[in-house]
């Protein structure tokens, strides 16, 4: 038998294997180039500092800094609902009734989660859709959301920081419309029109102002039929609540003996410290909503300070001149009131718009409370439509008179440049398309209320019989008492 000589076939063992040694290499050099540079890393941390895109380098990462004041944030804005706006309402409210406030925004904190978790964060932040209207299903039950950032709204917080965030905003709105029912709607009633409420109002509307998709997403969505900006809630949060508890309230009618009976607050003490922490929690709520801890994070802390400051003190200087005195009453609505005005503008406008904001946010919302409420007669108990419908309408439009873009540069960039948004900011056109997103905001909040109301009446009834009202809501609704004597 023949053999053939070792080089020989050393050889042929050579050329046989080129092809494989060639895609070895070509494998091998690809896996290199995907591999981030030390000028992406750079690229990426600079972009970290600036809240801007990561690119390659750090994609599918959060920003721990921005993680972390996220989640303070979403802890800030519960706090304003629990215990904030509970012993806001609850002082104002007479001592037999104040545990029913207190039961309502318990009850409506757990009922606003179950409905986040099982389909209201894909409602309003779902875009598989593709709808202006409302949001996808890819989110239903918080399926998919984990800890690696959702880039259509932030680029280095945590998808489930951001969709926990949000609930807390979605937990307030409707604890908002308690006010003014108070001391006179079942607590099975409210729990009933909330549910319907958030389905038909709060988070279509959400999508719609807030969603990447959102018709009225005037800095985000290049398609946006309605290019108006909502900083931190203007129209989503006190808008809506404030003009459905107005609604609300006109179709309970009046408490029993409004008008005829003394029915001030039990507890001007409770009322002060729940305005505390309400002034507190709100920079969670205004400055938290730059969804980073940046420059326009800052700006909103400061410019929320400054209206709060002087809608505060403004409000007590009219009671002093016009009444003669200065109420505590007066500057914890005025402080109120000065927190919802700057809401949707807090990172749109300068420190000098948020001094303006805060004296418009004194006079109009007090003459609401003192004057028009004594004209048409309608009983809103604690003001919630004075403070939060008037408040949030005047915000809305002041934000589009005062925004500027040397305060937040997302004004002439993205989205923003490409539909037009840019050129509105710079040549004062921007207020036209704040009125079309009060109008939407007022024509849904209003219409479905009306229809949610009855439907909630046909059902299982709006109010307790006549005597339990008179005897108070707390013990014959949760068998409980405020307070033993």
């Amino acid at each position: 038998m023949k053999f053939f000589p070792f080089k020989k076939s050393l050889r042929y063992l050579v050329l046989a294997a080129l092809p494989w040694l060639a895609a070895v290499s070509a494998h091998a050099q690809s896996s290199t180039a995907s591999e981030p540079t030390l000028n992406d890393r750079v690229a990426a941390l600079e972009a970290y500092m600036h809240n801007a895109d990561p690119g390659k380098a750090l994609a599918g990462i959060a920003g721990p800094g921005d993680n972390a004041w996220m989640m303070t944030s979403a802890a800030l804005v519960l706090f304003m609902t629990l215990p904030g706006l509970a012993l806001f309402y609850g002082g104002l409210v007479r001592r037999k009734n104040v545990l029913s406030v207190l039961a309502q925004c318990l009850g409506i904190s757990g009922l606003v989660t179950i409905l986040w978790w099982a389909f209201g964060y894909s409602m309003v932040f779902g875009t598989s859709a593709g709808s202006p209207w409302i949001g996808g299903s890819e989110f239903l039950f918080l399926r998919n959301v984990g800890s690696a950032p959702n880039t259509n709204y932030a680029y280095w917080v945590s998808h489930n920081v951001f969709a926990m965030y949000q609930l807390m905003f979605a937990i307030i709105t409707p604890a908002l419309i308690v006010g003014a029912i108070a001391e006179r709607m079942k607590f099975t009633a409210i729990m009933l029109f909330v549910t319907i409420w958030m389905v038909v109002v709060y988070f279509p509307l959400a999508h719609m102002v807030w969603g990447a998709t959102g018709f009225m997403n005037g800095v985000w969505n290049p398609s946006a039929t309605v290019r108006a900006i909502d900083f931190a809630g203007g129209t989503v949060v006190h808008m809506s609540s404030g003009w459905s508890a107005l609604v609300l309230s006109i179709i309970l009618g009046p408490r029993l003996g409004f008008g005829k009976e003394k029915m001030a607050p039990h507890s001007m003490v409770l009322c002060m410290v729940g305005t505390g922490m309400l002034w507190a929690g709100w920079y969670g709520f205004n400055a938290g909503s730059a969804l980073a801890a940046d420059g326009i994070a800052a700006n909103a802390f400061m410019t929320t300070t400054l209206a709060a400051g002087v809608a505060g003190f403004t409000w007590g200087m009219i009671e002093l001149m016009f009444r003669g005195h200065a109420s505590i009453l007066g500057f914890c609505s005025g402080i109120v009131a000065g927190l919802v005005v700057i809401t949707p503008a807090a990172g749109f406008v300068n420190a000098s718009g948020a001094v303006i904001i805060g004296i418009v946010a004194a006079v109009i919302p007090y003459l609401a409370v003192t004057r028009l409420k004594a004209i048409f007669k309608y009983d809103d108990a604690l003001d919630t439509f004075g403070v939060h419908a008037v408040g949030g309408t005047i915000g809305a439009l002041l934000t589009g008179l005062l925004a500027t873009n040397e305060v937040n540069s997302n004004l002439l960039t993205g989205a923003a440049e490409k539909n037009g948004l840019a050129g509105l900011v710079a040549h004062g056109g921007l207020w036209l398309e704040q009125v079309k997103a009060i109008g939407v905001t007022l024509a849904l909040s209003i219409v479905a209320t009306i229809v949610i109301a009855f439907i909630v009446k046909a059902l299982i009834g709006l109010r307790p019989i006549a005597e339990v009202e008179r005897q108070g809501l707390d013990i014959n609704e949760h068998g409980e008492e405020g307070y033993i004597d």
